[in-house]
């Protein structure tokens, strides 16, 4: 049985590490063998990478460096990571995959989707979600309380302006790519946020099965 990559997308704050911890103790009490993993990130070469694009003193770093980056991060996973786990007919949970990319570069920085589209393209060889979850939620609200807290990394200190852009990338894209998405209303109690998240991510279970 091939297995199931499912992607956790949204604007920074909207909640996808908190459910993503209780999707995790949720297979585990079911015994269900998953994967959990990030990006940027997931690998060691990717964690890396990771600390390279969000480490708040590379303030002038390019757009286009920062695209490939997280490119480059997200192809070293791809191949190291969340194929293997796949082809062992394992369910993948990701934190961000390309949508972040096409969001945050394609459209915050005003390099193109298609632009970005072409070298995740490159680095990923096709691979793509099974399933989407997307929180959508006010970016102002949540960037808010992650820099009143933590202080941000680099993208998250980028100004309300640019979170604006990112969102309206976000509702762009919904439209140009609304297969295998499913959008979550993340203005929502936790705990109403997660039963969302696991009515769909069980559907597409049952769905899989029912392939076999």
């Amino acid at each position: 049985m091939k297995g199931i990559f499912i992607t956790l997308e949204g604007p920074d704050g909207s909640g996808k590490s908190t459910i993503m911890n209780l999707l995790k103790d949720y297979f585990h009490e079911k015994n269900i063998d998953i994967i959990s993993t990030r990006e940027p990130g997931g690998t060691e070469i990717g964690e890396e990478i990771r600390q390279i694009i969000l480490d708040n003193k590379h303030k002038n770093m390019l757009a286009e460096t920062e695209a490939l980056l997280y490119a480059a991060s997200r192809g070293q996973h791809v191949h190291e990571k969340i194929l293997p786990a796949l082809e062992l007919g394992k369910i993948v949970l990701c934190e961000r995959f390309i949508l972040s990319s096409l969001a945050y570069q394609g459209v915050g920085r005003g390099l193109g989707i298609e632009e970005v589209k072409m070298i995740n393209d490159f680095a990923i060889k096709g691979i793509r979600p099974d399933l989407t979850l997307f929180f959508h939620v006010d970016p102002v609200v949540t960037l808010s309380r992650k820099t009143n807290v933590k202080g941000g990394d680099r993208l998250e200190q980028e100004g309300y302006e640019f979170h604006r852009e990112v969102y309206q990338g976000y509702m762009k894209l919904l439209k140009m790519y609304p297969e295998n998405t499913q959008i979550i209303d993340a203005t929502q109690s936790i705990k109403e946020v997660f039963n969302q998240s696991i009515y769909h991510i069980e559907n597409i279970l049952k769905e899989k099965e029912g392939q076999i």
